[in-house]
């Protein structure tokens, strides 16, 4: 959901967010093989960011790691300790779940009797070494595991006139858990209820945003869609939106960080974009609302791996102009490719004076 582009991020917040990037798929390998690796996503790192924002001394969290293809065969200054662990943590319990639920659905590949059942035997492996690795820093994945079954009889009851929230619930629930736990491993007890309004918020924002993304895809093949589901129009997912962009930056006004600028300017800012990017309008302008779309079709978990190795090994998720998402396949942007982007302070009115509005130094 957070996908911010090198030439927005500017050298300082670009070297920093690559950091915790590299850092969480350092940890996935370091702690559950390299197989693991392949469930590193760019929302997943903001827990990362998170505990080191909030961390009395930030320095103690990097290493310097080893050359690495995707980075030119270069070394690099890398996040890790405990953030990245609970970082590694939550990314596989929720892959887990993603991908027992293709199963479910017998997307693809996975209608065929013997794929589905390697693909389960993943993400059983997935759910234990999560579960490992959660218990390793503090962590009861299990509040991930069963907002992920409440999930799904949640969406078996909705229909017209289901409040849409009660569908975002189990998500909210669970982010705002990860959230929070960023705040006891950095030693800062009193961020615990601001960032798990954060987490929660954040939750709610990832559930709208990928149903709003999905309705077309999903009308087309006649998947399960929350708004349609309960008939939610658009313009009320905006508002909702819209009003969980708000509460993020009051709750994040609310947490006392060490140094809280590339937290700020992607919780804030890129997560503003990425709202922008899904409704396809300025807030409030309802009448320029995606229309319909070309479906997209999505890959299968079998064939998604596959493509993610490709897309790794090509260094097209780095430096691609745009590129499909290898399970979604939706349309992204390479994470360091240069852009004629607008400076990501323009028309923010809460950063009070923070130093990460021009990250790209007058632009």
């Amino acid at each position: 959901m957070v996908r911010p582009c090198g030439h927005r991020l500017g050298e300082r917040f670009k070297s920093q967010w690559m950091a915790h990037l590299c850092g969480l798929c350092l940890a996935l390998r370091g702690d559950h093989g390299q197989f693991a690796r392949l469930v590193t996503n760019y929302d997943g790192l903001l827990i990362s960011v998170l505990t080191e924002a909030q961390a009395a001394r930030p320095e103690d969290g990097r290493r310097t790691a080893g050359p690495c293809p995707l980075r030119g065969m270069r070394t690099a200054s890398v996040a890790r300790g405990e953030g990245a662990r609970l970082a590694a943590a939550v990314s596989l319990v929720l892959a887990s779940a993603k991908v027992r639920d293709h199963v479910a659905d017998g997307d693809g590949l996975l209608a065929r009797g013997p794929v589905a059942v390697a693909a389960r035997r993943v993400a059983d492996g997935w759910g234990r070494a999560g579960a490992r690795g959660g218990a390793g820093v503090g962590f009861d994945t299990g509040i991930l595991v069963d907002a992920v079954d409440r999930q799904l009889g949640i969406e078996a009851l909705a229909g017209p006139g289901t409040p849409l929230l009660a569908v975002t619930e189990p998500t909210e629930t669970a982010t705002a858990a990860a959230f929070a736990h960023t705040a006891v491993l950095a030693g800062r007890p009193g961020n615990a209820v601001p960032l798990a309004e954060a987490g929660r918020l954040f939750g709610r924002l990832a559930h709208l945003l990928d149903a709003v993304e999905d309705r077309t895809a999903d009308a087309a093949t006649g998947a399960w869609n929350p708004l349609t589901a309960t008939g939610t129009p658009l313009t009320e997912a905006r508002r909702l939106a819209d009003d969980a962009l708000h509460g993020i930056r009051l709750a994040l006004r609310d947490t006392e960080f060490t140094d809280g600028a590339l937290a700020h300017l992607l919780l804030v800012h890129e997560l503003g974009r990425s709202v922008d990017r899904a409704f396809g309008a300025a807030p409030g302008c309802a009448a320029h609302l995606p229309g319909p779309e070309a479906p997209v079709k999505k890959r299968g978990f079998p064939a998604g791996c596959g493509m993610f190795a490709l897309l790794c090994c090509s260094c097209q998720m780095c430096c691609a102009e745009e590129y499909e998402g290898p399970w979604s396949g939706k349309k992204r942007e390479g994470c360091c490719r240069n852009c004629d982007c607008d400076c990501p302070c323009d028309g923010c009115d809460g950063c009070d004076g923070c130093d990460c509005c021009c990250p790209c130094d007058g632009c």
